[in-house]
């Protein structure tokens, strides 16, 4: 079978990459992603739900997977579902990601015979039911990280949810040998979930994905990751975000001394993401697993924090705690950037619902997004005769580069072009105060501080 991506072209951005330091690729990916994405920084306020912590893989790094001794129950309970969805609902979240483990019934015959006993033919039957339960019980919208999954079951899940995952992780077949982390584990097979994401774009369903780096791959293979992703993206256009996750040694693990992933090369990965994937594309760094560096992340290119919750703990990364929300906003501030929320499907994807989203979901999508694609901070709108709601503190330090040469276009009498009038209509934070101060100062001396009325009779 042929590779998903070019080799040639891999090693030539290889050779590319590493002709620059990693300052110099900084600065190359920072001009990049304002130019694309202006200040702002995204994230998705969130509870995670884990609804079975039992895999059929055995991938040597992973904390998640457990064996049914070690759980009271295979699967969480739709009581406990809504549970957590609630909880969170309370706090402000508005996800509910569900994260799970790869078809545990194909190995555990108590995961077999708890669906059975209830009903359900599969654990993806299961997820359906709660995912759901969810979207009909609370305003949540769900995120899906199910594993490897087939046509059928996009189809079954998209009605369900506003969008869905699965981590490419590597296109390293190397990782799969004896000896090797993903050795035993047949559905991190590079092949196996290349076809699954090229299934999710042919099924229309916005797809976040990304690499795992620092568990034995080298440069090249993550370059080549990145252009398999690049590839299947420019096909479908289906990737909302492309994460870039860093290994983490974690205790019981087969991996537990295996050293971390430095800094720098993490730094050096996500310069390359920005740098390889289209300027549209977001690219993505868990927050909490580099505590302290949210301001070099930025600067490589990052302009989304995932998922943070106030609720629940990452399983994932269960050693890793979510920051404060007002520390992540501070921190992304200091950096000269906005913090702003997400929904679980990105800003582009729900700006086209009726391409991207279920028939059952485009409402709630329209109702709760602006024309950005980001959420509504409240429910008024025009001709609602209800008072304008309070406008919150606009306290942000960031500035947009490009607001502000639009604004020196205006006061030089030039006109502006589609692009930056679109921009200014973006404006946030101080860019917001920026450009209703210029107005009121071109309104006075255009036409004075007299205002005229007429009276209709």
């Amino acid at each position: 079978m042929a590779e998903w991506w070019n080799k040639t072209e891999a090693r030539d951005w290889l050779g590319r990459l590493e002709c620059f330091s990693l300052d110099e690729l900084s600065s190359e990916a920072e001009a990049k992603t304002l130019a694309a994405h202006g200040t702002l920084v995204t994230y998705s306020r969130k509870v995670f739900i884990p609804l079975t912590k039992l895999c059929r893989d055995v991938c040597h790094y992973c904390t998640f997977a457990h064996r049914p001794s070690q759980l009271t129950a295979p699967f969480l309970e739709p009581e406990e579902v809504l549970e957590i969805a609630r909880a969170g609902e309370k706090r402000g979240c508005r996800e509910a990601l569900f994260t799970l483990g790869d078809q545990p019934e194909a190995r555990y015959s108590a995961a077999r015979q708890w669906l059975e006993e209830r009903g359900f033919i599969s654990t993806l039957d299961y997820l359906a039911h709660v995912s759901a339960l969810v979207l009909g019980e609370t305003s949540l919208l769900p995120h899906l990280n199910p594993g490897i999954m087939q046509p059928s079951d996009y189809e079954r899940l998209r009605p369900v949810s506003a969008s869905m995952g699965l981590m490419l992780e590597s296109t390293s077949d190397r990782l799969c040998a004896k000896g090797m982390p993903h050795y035993g584990s047949p559905d991190k097979n590079p092949k196996v979930r290349l076809r699954a994401i090229r299934d999710a774009g042919e099924a229309k369903v916005p797809f976040t994905t990304g690499l795992l780096i620092g568990i034995g791959e080298t440069r090249l293979e993550r370059v080549e990751a990145l252009l398999a992703i690049r590839d299947l993206h420019a096909r479908y256009g289906h990737i909302q975000e492309v994460i870039i996750q860093n290994f983490r040694a974690k205790v019981d693990t087969l991996m537990a001394n295996a050293p971390d992933l430095g800094l720098d090369e993490h730094l050096w990965t996500i310069t390359a993401a920005r740098l390889i994937l289209p300027a549209e594309m977001v690219v993505q760094a868990p927050p909490n697993l580099q505590p302290g560096e949210l301001g070099k992340l930025i600067r490589a290119g990052v302009n989304d924090w995932g998922g943070v919750s106030p609720v629940t703990p990452d399983h994932v990364n269960p050693e890793a705690p979510w920051p404060h929300l007002e520390q992540l906003e501070t921190q992304t501030e200091n950096a000269g950037r906005l913090l702003r929320q997400r929904l679980a499907i990105g800003p582009l994807f729900a700006r086209d619902p009726g391409v991207w989203v279920d028939k059952a979901l485009q409402r709630r999508i329209r109702q709760a997004t602006d024309a950005r694609g980001l959420p509504r901070d409240s429910d008024w709108h025009p001709g609602t005769g209800e008072p304008l709601p309070e406008a919150p503190l606009l306290v942000s330090m960031a500035s947009d580069m490009e607001i502000r040469i639009a604004l020196g276009r205006v006061e030089h009498g030039e006109e502006l072009n589609s692009r930056q009038i679109a921009r200014l209509f973006t404006a946030e934070g101080r860019d917001f105060e920026r450009i209703c101060r210029f107005a009121d100062e071109l309104r006075s001396d255009r036409v004075g501080d007299a205002i005229t009325h007429v009276i209709n009779r």
